[in-house]
């Protein structure tokens, strides 16, 4: 008898930024491992990731695309884009990681250059994710690990020294990632609705505490609420209401942590309008009520590390 496929879940990994900086960075023996040892699923973060590979071999999933790994490659993965890395078996991978606002960067160093160039840029950015071998885009390869080496030096202005140079690094990206007549159909759809599910996410994120009803998103899309349901639980691997629940759930731990304000108000600052509803998905993401988890608040980063949320059904 064959066994039942599992379903897909996917996880969203959030990362702190820290304060007043656009970019950080992930270094060193830590990041020397087998990636994807016991994980069968994508996941996403809140910033754009830049990956470089030195050594090791194994699988990178971006989306629904799978690509071999094998060193001197490099990744570029927007943000809420999902994706995953997995070594092969009995082997370890040296990647290192850059975490970055790339909007931020590139709208506070826009100088001459014109918004809607700009606004281009960051569209670029977004459309897709990219894998690419240094050995076919050696200046891209050599700006990632130059940018690795300013944040790991952290001589006096590493920070504004890496910010220029991944400007420069973007707009390289950008230009590598433009739509052509020659991308296959659908690939084109992807990138038609990675940018319709980045939009939207966006606008969870800016309208968390308000009421959020799907077919107010489906309107944003231009699509109807059936085919928007549909695209982003396949985009996602969860419906739109599970997603808007888990990021209030995230922001109602951040006040939770950092404010003596009331559970209640807190509830209703996140965008639950009862207690109950709130006390309940707080339960489901945190497995325990927010008194409880308040109380012991050093399991913060560790606990939004966890948050897993199953498909629907038939994806």
């Amino acid at each position: 008898m064959s066994r039942k496929k599992r379903k897909p879940k996917i996880e969203y990994r959030y990362y702190r930024m820290p304060d007043g900086r656009k970019v950080f960075a992930l270094l060193g023996e830590k990041w020397v491992q087998h990636y994807g040892r016991n994980i069968d699923f994508l996941h996403f973060h809140n910033y754009m990731e830049i990956g470089y590979c030195y050594e090791g071999s194994g699988t990178l999933t971006l989306g629904k695309r799978d690509y071999r790994f094998e060193g001197g490659e490099f990744s570029v993965i927007p943000q809420n884009y999902p994706h995953t890395t997995n070594s092969d078996d009995d082997t370890v991978s040296r990647w290192e990681y850059l975490f970055v606002d790339a909007e931020a960067i590139l709208r506070s160093v826009g100088g001459g250059t014109s918004p809607m160039r700009t606004e281009r840029i960051i569209r670029r950015l977004n459309l897709k994710a990219q894998f690419l071998k240094e050995k076919d885009y050696p200046e891209l390869g050599r700006q990632v690990r130059r940018i690795l080496d300013v944040m790991r030096g952290r001589e006096e202005f590493y920070e504004e020294e890496a910010t220029g140079l991944l400007t420069a690094f973007f707009s390289g990206i950008a230009r590598n990632n433009q739509e052509d007549d020659k991308r296959e159909e659908s690939g084109m759809e992807e990138s038609k609705f990675s940018a319709m599910i980045t939009h939207v996410l966006e606008y969870i994120s800016e309208h968390y505490g308000e009421p959020i009803k799907v077919k107010e998103l489906a309107n944003i899309c231009h699509i109807s609420e059936t085919h928007f349901r549909r695209i982003f639980s396949s985009y996602m691997n969860m419906s739109p209401l599970e997603y808007i629940n888990q990021v209030r759930i995230r922001m109602a731990c951040e006040h939770l942590k950092r404010t003596d304000e009331s559970v209640a108000d807190i509830a209703l600052k996140c965008g639950f309008s009862t207690n109950s509803t709130f006390n309940r998905n707080f339960r489901q993401f945190m497995g325990v009520t927010p008194m409880e988890w308040r109380k012991r608040p050093e399991n913060y980063e560790r606990q939004l590390l966890k948050f897993e949320v199953h498909s629907e059904e038939g994806w």
